[in-house]
Parts: structure tokens; sequence; C-alpha cells
């Protein structure tokens, strides 16, 4: 990645082995670790002071979840991305990560090298979700949105989630950057959605975009 400094991070996890092995990869991969945390309030403590880029919490730790942990980020430090890293593939749980603010779901089970992927796609902007875990997300109402939402403006959020600008989608689908934004604005209201982001995890979350 061209970045004039390296992605900062926090690794919070309540098993020290995790978040060595963990830590030790992101760092082989030039991502800098600014905090390690081993319960909820520890690791909102540090990323409060820290405000790294990303910030990769285990779903279920003492003291504060990471759920919870997102929910208190997403107001005190907003610039701070949160990916979820979890055993778990329980819907309901994942839905209220998303609501919360979470960018990015990582299995425990999947390997190091997508954790990485992961601390760096949502670095950029984007949102990962795992494979194993879109499937979970999927759910009914998808296809009534799917009916909602417009073939085009499906085609601006997929782009919109490889982290593609207005410029780069128009030139993908020979439109203008303005009609890009009107898109977008369209597919904000139909997902009751207040940005962009919040509108491409949506449709990821309901399976209208891969």
């Amino acid at each position: 990645m061209n970045q004039a400094a390296p992605i900062t991070c926090l690794v919070a996890d309540d098993h020290p082995a995790v978040v060595e092995a963990v830590s030790d990869v992101l760092g082989e991969h030039g991502i800098e670790i600014v905090g390690r945390a081993r319960d909820g309030h520890d690791a909102l403590a540090q990323l409060e002071l820290t405000r790294p880029a990303v910030a990769l919490l285990d779903l279920r730790m003492p003291g504060l979840s990471g759920i919870e942990v997102a929910r208190k980020i997403a107001q005190s430090a907003p610039e701070t991305a949160v990916i979820l890293y979890t055993a778990f593939g329980d819907r309901a749980l994942l839905t209220e990560a998303l609501d919360a603010g979470a960018r990015g779901f990582v299995l425990k089970e999947a390997p190091l090298a997508e954790v990485v992927r992961a601390v760096e796609l949502v670095a950029a902007g984007r949102t990962y979700v795992d494979p194993v875990l879109a499937g979970v997300l999927s759910s009914s109402a998808a296809t009534e949105q799917m009916a909602t939402l417009t073939q085009r403006e499906r085609d601006v959020l997929r782009l919109l989630a490889d982290g593609h600008s207005n410029e780069e989608i128009g030139k993908e689908l020979f439109i203008s950057a303005e009609t890009v934004r009107t898109h977008v604005r369209k597919a904000m209201a139909k997902l009751d959605a207040d940005t962009r982001t919040q509108a491409v995890a949506t449709a990821l979350r309901q399976s209208l975009i891969a």
C-alpha cells in the first residue's frame, strides 16, 4: 500500500497468545501495533489515548464486549475503524455489531493472512466481512430490498465497497461523477443510511452486494 505512514492498530483479546500471534503477523506486514489489551475497559482507554486507524477487538472480552467498545469508540474516537475478531457466527450479534459501527468481521478460524487483509481494507475506508459470515448475514429482507435498489444503485455501492471514488465509479460505469452521487443519495435513502459507509455496510449485511 502506498501510504506515507504505516497503518496503526490496537489488538484486544482476552487470550494473550492470540494478541501476540496477531500482533506479530500484522507487524511483519508493516502495520504498527500501538496497543495491546486483554479486556474491554483497557482497550477503550488505550483507543481513546492512541486513536489508531484500526482496532481489532475480540467480540467477547471481560468488562466490555467488542460491540460495547465499538459503540463507545464511534462517539469518542470516530476516526478509528473497528474490526471484530470472533469465534461466533451468530447473526443477531453480527447485526448488532454492524449497527454499533463495526466495519469488519474476521472469524478466528480464518488464516492470519485474512486478518492482515481485513486491517488493510478497513484502514483504506472499506468494509470487510469474512466470507463465511457473509452467508450468516444474508436475510429474507434482502430480496425485498433488492427489488427497491436499482441495478445501477447496486453497481455503485459495490464499487464504493471496493474503495473507488465517485470519479472512478463514473468512468467504470460510463456516467458522470454527479450521477454517481445521485445514485449514492438514492441508495442511502432506500437503505435508511446516514453515510455512504453505512449504506455499503447495510447492503453487504443484507447481501444486496457481494
